[in-house]
């Protein structure tokens, strides 16, 4: 087991999509703020998409602007369907680009109107212009572990779509659980076959709590040796596209049990919770996370 692991936040982004109340765009700036205050170093803030698709994130360039001034210097990155959407993560400021490949036809039509195949052919261009502007590409495999529309998606086409993208020489791909449906032997399945055919890659799993497999998962992929783990304060989130995918796995959740487990995140697990308590605020209901209902154990924060 590592000894420590790298938390990407991403409730700006995944967290808020979609969310019925409409977040503005001086809170969304704020919960990127706090963060970076509790710790994070990396924090997808946004994402570059139709605002007629996903309207939670319209505002995209509002959002890079009021930050820019005051976290340029940290990884901000930007999610792209397409090469337009990288095109404006770019122009926007975003210093890291995330691109959206998916493992499954049925989810890729829903979410990008095009077939797994299409998207793969499209990541060369993406990676080709971020390749140009000097910035990092990462690449997410959406229904990683299973699809809402097809059903159970072989671990042989995951990592079809996983060798495919590693040829254009990513900085980081990822295994996303998009509607929650993964254990941890997928995990340990797929993080052992990607640290086959690649050493040097980094590896990150995007895991939802739908189905509270999400920590189980997350602690697979720390033994399995992942690099980076998505996770979102407050366990909000969920996809426009994906039918029942509820909340990602929560930050404070992660980091309460990596902190048990000895296992260093950096982060700041009580500058978190009262994040999470905010959160509830802005968006007029509680969070689903566990810690903001029961706290640390024993009572004293802990800090990561």
């Amino acid at each position: 087991m590592s000894a420590s692991v790298e938390i990407i936040e991403v409730a700006p982004r995944d967290g808020l999509q979609n969310e019925k109340v409409e977040v503005s765009t001086a809170d969304k700036i704020a919960l990127i703020d706090r963060a970076f205050a509790a710790g994070c170093r990396k924090v997808e803030v946004t994402s570059f998409v139709n605002p007629k698709l996903v309207p939670r994130m319209a505002d995209a360039e509002a959002v890079m602007a009021g930050i820019l001034p005051r976290h340029g210097e940290k990884t901000l990155i930007g999610l792209a369907l397409n090469v337009r959407g990288a095109e404006r993560a770019l122009a926007a400021g975003c210093n890291q680009i995330n691109y959206v490949c998916s493992a499954s036809d049925g989810f890729a039509r829903r979410n990008q109107n095009a077939t797994a195949a299409e998207l793969v052919a499209g990541a060369a261009d993406v990676a080709r212009l971020v390749r140009q502007a000097g910035k990092p590409l990462a690449i997410s495999i959406t229904t990683s572990f299973g699809c809402p529309f097809d059903g159970e998606v072989p671990p042989d086409q995951v990592m079809a779509v996983f060798e495919a993208v590693l040829r254009l020489d990513p900085y980081e791909i990822g295994f996303a659980d998009t509607i929650g449906c993964g254990v941890p032997s997928q995990v340990t399945d797929l993080l052992g076959r990607a640290r086959a055919l690649s050493k040097t890659v980094k590896l990150r799993c995007h895991f939802h709590d739908t189905r509270n497999t999400g920590i189980a998962n997350a602690v697979a992929a720390v033994a399995a040796g992942v690099d980076y783990l998505d996770a979102s304060i407050g366990g909000v989130g969920g996809c426009p596209f994906a039918p029942a995918a509820t909340g990602n796995v929560a930050t404070e959740d992660l980091v309460y049990a990596f902190d048990r487990m000895g296992i260093r995140t950096g982060l700041a697990i009580d500058r978190l919770i009262d994040t999470a308590h905010w959160l509830s605020g802005v968006l007029g209901k509680p969070v689903p996370s566990a810690l903001n209902r029961a706290g640390v154990f024993p009572a004293k924060a802990l800090n990561g």
